[in-house]
C-alpha cells in the first residue's frame, strides 16, 4: 500500500488571530500518529483479559501487516497502532472495520502532556473545518495527570471557542474533538468510526457452518464470527445433476467472510446420491427432512474432523416448510451435536438487512441449483413425526454412500485477500480428501 494522510497538527491559522510559528507544530508522524482503538465487551473478561487483548492485537497486525504501521499495543483499556510515514490510512480504516473486537477506533495525533499545548494541538487540528457547534470531550485514563477531565474540557473548549467564534453544545455538536490522557501520550483526535463489535476471531473455539449458498446462513455465519468463532463451511451439491453454481457461490461467500477471520476452509460435499436413495425409497412429502438429517449427519462427521463441538444453521422459525418448530426438532435428532441458530427469531427482511450490510447478499441472490431444490414435493411435510421419519430412515441403505460423500468431498482454503497479499499465498488453496 501506498500514500499517507498528511498530518493536519501545522496547518496556519486562517482567523485574525496572531499565528503560532509552523515549526512548532512539527510532527514526526512515525512518532506521533497512532490509530487508536477501543473495545468494550473485552474490558469485561476479568481473569482472562489479558487472553482476549492479545488476540485482538494480533488480528489486527495480521489485518494490516503490508499498511505501513507498526505493532498493535495494549495500553490502559485500548490498542495503539503506530502509524508510518507511508501509511495508506484509508486503506487501514476499511481493513479494521472489518475485525471483530473493536468498539470504535480513530486517527490520533499526539501532544505534550500540558494543558497549554492540549489547547494549541486541539485549535490546529479543528480549525479550518465548518462548524457552528463543538465540545471537547477528555477521558484522563492516568490520574496522576493534575487536570480532571472537566477542567481539561474548559480549558480547551475556552481556547477554541476565543478563535473560531463557535459555540459550545455538550447534547448535539456539529464537530467533536476527543481528548486521551493514557501513560506518556495525549491523543487528540475529531473523527471516531465504528468497528463491528463482538469478540476477536478465534477466541470461541470452532463451528461447523451448513452453507446453503442462500441468503440466510451466510448471515447466520457472520453472526458466529462476531462472537468470537471460527467458522468451517460444508456446502453440499448435486452436481452433475444440478450446475456447478451453488459451488462457485459458497466459495465467494466463504472468501467473503475470510475477511473478518483471514481464511476459511469450506468442505463441498456431494450429495445427489444420497438424494436419489431417498427419492427413490421414502415418502414424497418428507423429502426435505430426510435430506436435511442427513446433511446434518455428514455435517458432524467434518466436525468431529475439525475438533469443532457445534453445528450452525441459518433457520429461522417458519420461514419455509422445513424450519417449522416440529421439523426443526425432528431434523436435530438426527445428531448428538449441539446445534447453534443464530438467526432463529430473525424475519427475513432483518436478515437481508445484514446480508446487504456484510456485503453477502448480493452474491447469495445470484440464480443457482442448490441440492434441496432438487426433487422438492409441491406440499411437504410441515409437521413431521420422529418415529415416522425413522421408519423411513430405516428402509434407506446409504451408509457406503454417505462415506463416499465425505471421502470424495474437495476441500478449499479460502484466504482473506489482505492477508494473501502480505504473506504471498494464493488467494485460494484447493486440496482433495
Amino acid at each position: 500500500m501506498s500514500g499517507a494522510n498528511a498530518s493536519p497538527i501545522g496547518r496556519s491559522h486562517q482567523r485574525d488571530v496572531a499565528p503560532i510559528k509552523a515549526d512548532y507544530f512539527h510532527y514526526n508522524a512515525a512518532v506521533d500518529r497512532f490509530i487508536v482503538i477501543h473495545y468494550n465487551e473485552l474490558g469485561l473478561k476479568k481473569g482472562n483479559r489479558d487472553y482476549f487483548e492479545n488476540r485482538l492485537c494480533a488480528h489486527i497486525n495480521s489485518v494490516v501487516a503490508d499498511g505501513g504501521t507498526g505493532k498493535a499495543r495494549r495500553i490502559s483499556g485500548r490498542v495503539l497502532l503506530p502509524l508510518e510515514p507511508n501509511a495508506d490510512v484509508a486503506e487501514i480504516k476499511k481493513r479494521l472495520g472489518r475485525v471483530f473486537g473493536i468498539a470504535y477506533f480513530a486517527e490520533a495525533w499526539t501532544s505534550p502532556q500540558a494543558v497549554e499545548e492540549l489547547e494549541k494541538r486541539a485549535w490546529s487540528l479543528i480549525e479550518g473545518r465548518n462548524f457552528s457547534s463543538f465540545r471537547i470531550d477528555a477521558r484522563r485514563a492516568d490520574k496522576t495527570f493534575p487536570h480532571t477531565s472537566v477542567e481539561i474540557n474548559q480549558r480547551v473548549g475556552a481556547y477554541v471557542k476565543q478563535r473560531s467564534g463557535a459555540r459550545v453544545d455538550l447534547e448535539s455538536a456539529q464537530l467533536t474533538c476527543w481528548i486521551e490522557i493514557v501513560e506518556k501520550y495525549a491523543l487528540l483526535y475529531v473523527e471516531r468510526l465504528p468497528g463491528p463489535g463482538g469478540l476477536p476471531v478465534g477466541t470461541s473455539g470452532k463451528v461447523v457452518v451448513l452453507l446453503s449458498g442462500g441468503i440466510d446462513s451466510p448471515v447466520a455465519a457472520w453472526k458466529m464470527i462476531k462472537r468470537g468463532c471460527t467458522a468451517v463451511f460444508v456446502h453440499f451439491h448435486s452436481f452433475p445433476y444440478t450446475n456447478k453454481e451453488s459451488q462457485e457461490k459458497a466459495k465467494q461467500i466463504a472468501a467473503l467472510l475470510a475477511e473478518y477471520q483471514l481464511r476459511a476452509k469450506i468442505y463441498l460435499i456431494p450429495f445427489a446420491d444420497v438424494q436419489r436413495h431417498i427419492m427413490v425409497d421414502t415418502p414424497m412429502e418428507t423429502r426435505v427432512i430426510l435430506y436435511r438429517r442427513y446433511m446434518l449427519r455428514l455435517a458432524e462427521q467434518v466436525a468431529r474432523r475439525e475438533k469443532a463441538r457445534v453445528l450452525v444453521t441459518g433457520d429461522s422459525v417458519g420461514q419455509v416448510a422445513s424450519q417449522t418448530i416440529e421439523n426443526i426438532d425432528v431434523i436435530s435428532r438426527a445428531v448428538q451435536m449441539p446445534i447453534l441458530r443464530p438467526l432463529i427469531g430473525d424475519d427475513k427482511i432483518e436478515i437481508i438487512e445484514v446480508a446487504r450490510r456484510i456485503g453477502t447478499y448480493e452474491i447469495s441472490i445470484q440464480p443457482d441449483q442448490d441440492c434441496c431444490s432438487l426433487f422438492v414435493p409441491k406440499h411437504p411435510e410441515t409437521k413431521a413425526k420422529l418415529t415416522e421419519i425413522e421408519q423411513s430412515e430405516n428402509r434407506l441403505d446409504v451408509a457406503e454412500t454417505m462415506k463416499l460423500a465425505i471421502d470424495s468431498a474437495e476441500v478449499l482454503l479460502q484466504y482473506a485477500a489482505t492477508r494473501a497479499l502480505s504473506a504471498g499465498e494464493g488467494v485460494q488453496e484447493a486440496k482433495t480428501k
